[in-house]
């Protein structure tokens, strides 16, 4: 077993940690998935008013941002005339002003605006159960692309340039799980352990003092566990060993197949959802240069001819305990 921790306690976390406050369960449906919030309960603590505070918030989120949800800001915007503009809420432009940063910085690995490949592929509302046509392709690739976007982040408004779709599915999660962390915040909760759909944030300790543990699913034989102290921080993963090859080459509009499992640490969870999936469309050797040139902390499962490898990045690798590697 190999242990990863952070690189210090937060001071603060201890100035709200008990040792007696009991750990509460909450759980429900959101996005196409399952939330769950495993929490220490402050003292006042109301189950009841947290639980339908998370369910307008949630709501609130996936009224902006669905890819799913015809009526959505999001559908609405994919469905417009070329030269529309549309003013965005200020969660809708909090993502979208990360995507378009990780979109710039990871060289169009990452792309929130490749919504017509994605649906081509099926993976978007609509079932498709064939290949597209080259033609098809070539076509939704023109529609496409987050430099085809124009974006005032002043005015928070976006223009559509005609045709293109928009699709945060890549991003929007950890969005979501961070949201969900802000408000346990503020209704006192600081120890929690927060998941969407694999998209987890810890907060503050356990009980028992330990942090939130979190083990690295690895789908392959032979390489040896990873558990992270999720402490004041997130972790994404992006791949195919569960659903499939569902994540699409923004770059050549193919599905992804050579990445098994990506994870990113992270100190947000949007960040590190956004850079799982970039990380996991990119080419293995331009992964590790982006990885290792935005000190990201990566642990890769990547395919290379017929048998699979693991990669840790040089900020994961320094988190992880000497005297636990094996």
């Amino acid at each position: 077993m190999r242990i990863a921790v952070p690189a210090e306690i937060d001071a603060a976390a201890l100035a709200t940690w008990s040792r007696a406050a009991p750990v509460i369960t909450l759980d429900g449906e959101t996005m196409g998935t399952t939330w769950r919030v495993n929490l220490a309960s402050p003292p006042g603590f109301d189950a009841g008013v947290l639980y339908a505070a998370i369910t307008v918030r949630l709501a609130e989120i996936v009224a902006q941002m669905s890819h799913w949800q015809a009526d959505s800001a999001l559908g609405c915007f994919n469905r417009a005339a070329a030269g529309a503009e549309f003013a965005i809420a200020p969660d809708f432009a909090t993502v979208m002003e990360a995507a378009l940063s990780v979109a710039t910085r990871s060289g169009g690995a990452f792309d929130p605006a490749i919504g017509a490949i994605v649906d081509l592929w099926g993976h978007g509302p609509v079932r498709v159960h064939r290949v597209p046509t080259p033609n098809e392709l070539a076509a939704a690739m023109q529609a496409s692309g987050f430099r085809r976007l124009a974006y005032d982040p002043v005015r928070r408004m976006l223009r559509q340039p005609g045709g293109l779709r928009l699709d945060l599915s890549g991003i929007a999660k950890g969005f979501a799980v961070d949201a969900l962390a802000a408000l346990l915040r503020g209704h006192g909760c600081h120890h929690a352990l927060v998941e969407i759909g694999g998209e987890l944030v810890g907060m503050g300790l356990k009980p028992d003092g330990d942090p939130w543990w979190v083990d690295l699913e690895t789908p392959v034989a032979g390489l040896p566990p990873l558990r992270l102290a999720l402490h004041q921080c997130a972790v994404a993963t992006s791949g195919d060993y569960v659903r499939g090859c569902h994540t699409i080459d923004p770059l050549t509009g193919l599905p992804v197949t050579h990445a098994a499992s990506v994870s990113v640490v992270h100190d947000c969870a949007m960040l590190a959802d956004a850079w799982a999936t970039a990380l996991g469309a990119a080419p293995p050797a331009a992964m590790q240069i982006i990885a290792t040139r935005e000190k990201l902390c990566v642990r890769a499962l990547i395919r290379d001819t017929g048998v699979v490898r693991e990669w840790i990045s040089p900020a994961l690798a320094a988190l992880i305990e000497p005297a636990a590697a094996v």
